[in-house]
């Protein structure tokens, strides 16, 4: 099956040594079609515009920092094969999600936190997925928020359009590296993104995401807030970096997934 490989990036090194490095990815390369979106003020706007320009129907959006093992596009298309049978109307795929009750599905690992998710045998459904790798579908007419700044929240912003077109959302075995670098805080931007996301989204709430549930009356927001301070302001810590100086390394070294 024809696959568009899309990835909004900032930083040429990161790409190369991480998802442009992926084994995975050398069929992609070989015969269908990647677009690196750059210089984008958001993720939304980027992987609009890479859905227009987008030649095959089936899309792929990853990360930079993602590394795909071998087996990756088997493990997706078995994915898919599977719900060709079970939800052909399927709405969006991804490695790593959470469900309406907060249980996280797809086994991913991350760096500074090791393997996290439970380990699934098929596709299973999900409220949202998190943003290192989601896939869609050209034709089902799905689009990002292009009001929705910055690049957090556009994962769980989809999964929730496709819901509100009768599509389910999905986490499937496919096993990848998220080779992060975990900070103590996060960025001011990501929580002006938790606003207009809890905003547009009011009246599903609440809404479990892969960093923080949003809620009502926002207590694990201001949970975090206050966590964020303790750390940033009594123990003082400083973020380090704990991106794999290489990812495929640490894929050798994990048992099979």
């Amino acid at each position: 099956m024809p696959i568009t490989l899309v990835v909004a990036a900032n930083n040429e090194r990161l790409l190369q040594n991480n998802l442009l490095a992926s084994p995975g990815l050398s069929e992609i390369r070989q015969f269908d079609q990647l677009l690196v979106q750059e210089n984008f003020a958001s993720a939304a706007n980027a992987y609009n515009d890479a859905l227009e320009k987008s030649h095959n129907d089936l899309v792929v959006f990853a990360h930079q920092d993602v590394y795909l093992p071998e087996r990756w596009i088997s493990d997706l298309m078995l994915a898919l094969s599977y719900l060709e049978r079970s939800d052909p109307q399927w709405g969006v795929l991804g490695c790593y999600g959470v469900t309406a009750n907060g249980l996280r599905y797809g086994r991913v690992y991350s760096a500074g936190l090791g393997v996290i998710g439970a380990a699934i045998e098929h596709p299973t459904r999900v409220q949202t997925l998190d943003e290192i790798v989601l896939v869609l579908r050209k034709s089902s007419g799905l689009g990002f928020d292009s009001q929705l700044p910055g690049f957090h929240f556009y994962g769980s912003d989809i999964c929730l359009r496709a819901a509100a077109r009768k599509m389910n959302s999905y986490a499937m075995p496919a096993f990848c590296v998220h080779n992060t670098q975990m900070n103590p805080t996060l960025p001011p931007e990501f929580y002006h993104c938790y606003r207009h996301f809890k905003k547009q989204w009011r009246r599903s709430l609440p809404v479990h995401t892969s960093c923080i549930t949003v809620s009502r009356f926002d207590l694990p927001f201001y949970a975090r807030r206050l966590r964020e301070t303790y750390i940033a302001h009594v123990r003082g810590t400083k973020a380090k970096s704990t991106r794999l100086p290489s990812p495929r390394e640490v894929l050798e070294g994990l048992p099979e997934q």
